[in-house]
């Protein structure tokens, strides 16, 4: 659907205020609220998922849609008077691993789009602050160029000391009044930080009873990643490029995808040094680093040779979903390898598995099976990286032993001997694995 006239109007001053931004770093911005007007909104509205789950009031993308414009006028006519206040989200739980369940929240979609409105002021405000070991949640970057990043570094000599590190459960922990002191820094806007206040106070509801939020990111929107990516900006990005790596002797390099993010140093004596200061870094904000997920390791051109000598297995670490590792080229020159982390591989599997065991007897296995090719076509764009491709081949080959499977348990009959099976898959083929993305090139991808 096209842009009307007042939406263009809108989009015109987002890029002022972003050529502002980068022109006069320091600048601060006193009023911004005024852009989240009808028209505005309107285009937020648009681009939200159409098929997501409701919030607390139930109101879907189509039912919100059939009086738009009323909605929207209402909307902006509470927001002019200070009488919007977001309600809280739904608290629901998905699997997170074979033990845990992660809580996931469902803000109504009038509070959506107005999370998306903030979050555009705020990326027009903060990008060109943001610095280039952020790769986060930002437009033109992704998990991919934050792993091509790693690599150039670990194939520097003499060797490298890694520091992958996870911070704890970063957007249950964000202190509110730290969040809103860093965001005073650049926003002058009152009623837009009022905005964001109420968003953060709103609370979540669960079973039928609300609960106060004191130190987290709205859980569910758009919202939430922007937040915490302003936030670690300035406790850890802008920290680093300031106060960690001017003393040091060698190069010092960190790369960050929101909350998950690795040091590489050259000295090993100075990523010692590196590690409590991290910790004690994110101490005085409230935060911590995961304890099973964080430590320094040696790593690089002459960590096998030097494992082998202390009698022990060569380091990996994983980062992103991939695990890393000393390999070899073909020429024997010294690589960063990657292959699927076995926790990530794990999980995969059994999505996979539960999601085929739900579809099986809901439609005929035609309805379904583009829809399992697609999801492949996703593992490997995601996963399809040099080196993996036997671990998105190990994948390919367990999508096939889990459909075939629950295609044979629809009943007590087995409809698919291992010929039959094949037959089908030649009928009606699925993506084969592949890479995708060439991480030995010269250029990112």
């Amino acid at each position: 659907m096209p842009y009307s006239e007042r939406e263009i109007q809108t989009l015109d001053k987002l890029s002022l205020l972003a050529e502002r931004a980068r022109r006069e770093p320091r600048e601060q911005f006193t009023s911004l609220a005024h852009l989240l007007d009808a028209a505005f909104l309107r285009g937020c509205y648009l681009e939200l998922g159409r098929d997501r789950a409701g919030g607390i009031d139930e109101v879907s993308w189509e039912e919100y849609g059939r009086n738009l414009e009323e909605n929207l006028a209402g909307l902006v006519a509470r927001m002019k008077a200070k009488r919007y206040r977001p309600q809280p989200v739904k608290r629901v739980y998905i699997p997170k691993n074979e033990h845990e369940k992660r809580p996931l929240g469902l803000p109504t979609l009038e509070d959506k789009i107005v999370q998306k409105g903030i979050t555009k002021i705020l990326e027009s405000i903060y990008e060109a602050d943001f610095r280039d070991c952020s790769y986060g949640f930002r437009p033109g970057r992704g998990c991919h160029q934050a792993l091509y990043a790693v690599d150039p570094r670990l194939l520097r000599p003499p060797g490298t000391d890694v520091f992958p590190a996870d911070i704890k459960g970063v957007s249950d922990h964000v202190p509110h009044e730290w969040l809103m002191r860093i965001l005073a820094v650049l926003i002058r806007d009152p009623s837009l930080l009022l905005l964001i206040r109420r968003f953060l106070k709103a609370g979540y509801q669960e079973d039928g009873h609300w609960y106060a939020t004191e130190q987290s990111t709205p859980q569910g929107g758009n919202l939430s990643p922007m937040l915490a990516n302003i936030f670690l900006h300035y406790v850890l990005d802008v920290w680093f490029e300031k106060k960690v790596k001017p003393p040091m002797r060698g190069f010092c390099q960190l790369v960050r995808y929101a909350d998950d993010f690795v040091c590489l140093v050259q000295y090993q004596e100075e990523a010692r040094r590196l590690e409590p200061a991290l910790r004690e870094r994110f101490a005085s904000f409230g935060l911590t680093l995961h304890p099973e997920k964080t430590r320094t390791i040696s790593f690089g051109r002459y960590e096998a040779e030097n494992a082998r000598r202390q009698g022990r297995k060569a380091h990996t670490f994983d980062f992103l979903g991939f695990t890393h590792y000393g390999s070899q080229s073909r020429k024997g020159g010294y690589l960063v390898g990657r292959r699927t982390s076995g926790k990530k591989f794990r999980q995969k599997c059994r999505e996979m598995s539960r999601w085929l065991q739900t579809v099986r007897n809901l439609a005929p296995a035609q309805e379904w099976w583009g829809t399992l090719a697609a999801k492949l076509r996703g593992h490997y764009q995601y996963y399809g990286v040099s080196g993996n491709s036997e671990g998105v081949r190990r994948f390919y080959a367990a999508a096939l032993r889990a459909a075939r499977y629950w295609l044979n348990r629809r009943s007590q009959r087995r409809t698919f001997s291992g010929k039959r099976f094949s037959e089908y898959l030649a009928r009606h083929p699925l993506p084969l694995p592949h890479v995708v993305h060439s991480f030995y090139a010269s250029s990112p991808p």
